[in-house]
């Protein structure tokens, strides 16, 4: 999970346009991934929504004010077992909080990249402590 404390939401108008291409944005980053990592996209959803619901925000341990950028849902890879029960895995990258916090469209570009990385580590095993020792939390 991508997360930091909420900036200036001041920029709205300004980052509306940005907005309009924040799909291009999240295909282009998820083009980027390479193999055998871009194999894992084949067991994990990708969505856009807007905001993180409060359940989101709750569950993983920030209060309203505070703002998320993506958010991995489902069981890691190394996780996986016998007994496993379906549940489907997702990814889920939160415009609003993306958008207002990187009005510059090459910034905007590389967090996206950075956010669809993050979570898809998560996917795959990853955890925080080792993201944060790659730079990449």
């Amino acid at each position: 999970m991508a997360k930091r404390p909420r900036g200036s939401v001041h920029h709205r108008r300004r980052v509306r346009g940005l907005a309009d291409s924040f799909e291009d944005l999240v295909s282009n980053a998820l083009d980027a991934i390479p193999d055998p990592f871009a194999r894992a996209l084949d067991e994990v959803a990708v969505v856009i929504e807007d905001a993180p619901t409060p359940t989101q925000l709750r569950e993983s341990g920030l209060g309203p004010d505070d703002g998320l950028y993506g958010l991995y849902e489902g069981v890691p890879r190394t996780e996986y077992a016998a007994d496993w029960s379906f549940s489907p895995n997702k990814i889920t990258l939160f415009r609003n909080a993306l958008v207002e916090d990187f009005d510059d469209p090459v910034e905007l570009e590389h967090e996206v990249w950075v956010t669809v990385i993050h979570e898809l580590a998560h996917h795959i095993g990853i955890g925080e402590a080792r993201l944060h020792e790659m730079g990449m939390d």
